[in-house]
Order: C-alpha cells, then structure tokens, then sequence
C-alpha cells in the first residue's frame, strides 16, 4: 500500500524563500524515491508569458506534471495582497475548490507539499486567512525562516499561531536570506532551542533548489517514510 503525505510550508513573512525551499523540498523527496508535486493554491503576479513564476518553479521541481490549475487553482495578476486582489478581479478565493485541487494531486503523487501565501496570517477574504486553509487541509505544517534580522520574533509568533490552530509543526527550515546576517549561529541556536520542532536542514545562500536539497534531512519530519529503494 503506497503512503500518501503532505504539509503545509508556511513563512515567517513575505520574501523568505518559500517557493525556493519548497523546491528544495521537492527535489529532496524525490531523492528519497517518492512521488511529489508541489501546490500553490493561491499566488499574485503574472509575468509576460501569463503564468505566475513561483507555480512554474514548482512544476518543473516535482516529479509529476499535473495540470497547471491543480496546482494553482486561484491566481491573480497583480502582486499585491491575495484578498485584495481577489476583490478586484471579481473571483473570490473559495477553499472547497482549493480541496478538491489537492485532493486530485494527492491521488497523483505520493507526497504533496502546499505552499502559502506570504506569511501564516495571510487574509484570503474578510473571514479566512491562510491559517484556515491549512487547518481545512488538516496538514502539518514546515516553517521556512527567512535568517535575517528579527527572525526569531517572527518564528516565535509564527510558531504560537500554528499551534493555536491545533496543527502540528513539524519541522522548520533556516534559510539564508541575509548572508551578512550578524551572529547567525547564535540566532540559529536560539531557534533550535526555542522552537519545539525539528531542525529539517539549513539552506546556504545562493544554492539552487537541487543544491539545497542536499541539506534537508526529511527523516526527521513525523510519519515521513523514504521508498524502500532509497533507504
């Protein structure tokens, strides 16, 4: 019997490399010889080909080639606030459809992970914001923590809001956003210490997704089984 899986890959903000640690996260399960693909149910922004870069991005990193609006069944054009841009074009977000689309991928794929938009809190319409939608998704949840400035704040808080969703936090991953950053080994400790969630691997700045994969440990996340064949 295949194992099916899937997590929610949140961020401390905006702009903190989720879609860049998603595909690391990709090209990491599929060296672990299992399915995945990749979801970004709600994205803002649309290049001049018409397609949204972050879903591009995922397509080409997972293992299978879904249809495209499974993989972003809401996309707006332009980069602003998911809520607002859903009211100005008129189509608002509806998660049930966001359901349905990662039901399909889930039956596709032996591994599933939903990428968020911007942070956790992200509203999607004046009564649900992204907390919601993992929650309805019933996922447990991987925090990608853009290593800057005031990211320890940013992950505390973040963390409080996962758990006072009763979803789980299964692991986090430090990603280096800032190579500058002034002691970052001591902020990294201070998380590791802080956050009750297991440390997946630390993203060097400047690696491409495969490189990075190279620096995730997926053992280390809850219930998650590697293919015989690569253990």
């Amino acid at each position: 019997m295949v194992m099916k899986q899937a997590f929610f890959v949140t961020g401390t903000d905006t702009e903190v490399g989720k879609t860049h640690v998603t595909c690391a996260l990709l090209h990491a399960t599929r060296r672990q010889g299992r399915t995945t693909v990749g979801m970004k149910p709600i994205a803002a922004g649309v290049g001049d080909d018409g397609h949204n870069e972050d879903v591009t991005r995922l397509l080409a990193a997972g293992s299978i080639t879904p249809p495209r609006d499974w993989v972003n069944p809401f996309l707006y054009d332009p980069f602003i606030a998911p809520h607002i841009a859903a009211r100005m074009a008129g189509r608002p977000i509806e998660i049930p459809v966001i359901q349905q689309a990662f039901e399909r991928l889930q039956a596709l794929a032996e591994v599933v992970w939903v990428e968020g938009v911007g942070g956790f809190r992200v509203p999607l319409d004046e009564g649900h914001d992204t907390a919601d939608l993992a929650r309805m998704l019933a996922l447990p949840v991987v925090l990608v923590v853009g290593m800057r400035l005031g990211c320890i704040n940013h992950a505390l808080l973040t963390a409080e809001a996962i758990a006072r969703r009763e979803l789980t936090l299964a692991g986090w991953v430090a990603n280096r956003i800032d190579p500058a950053m002034d002691c970052f080994e001591a902020n990294l400790d201070t998380l590791r210490a802080r956050l009750n969630a297991p440390l997946l691997g630390v993203v060097p700045y400047g690696d491409s997704p495969e490189q990075a994969a190279s620096m995730l440990g997926l053992s280390v996340l809850p219930g998650f089984v590697a293919a015989p064949s690569a253990t």
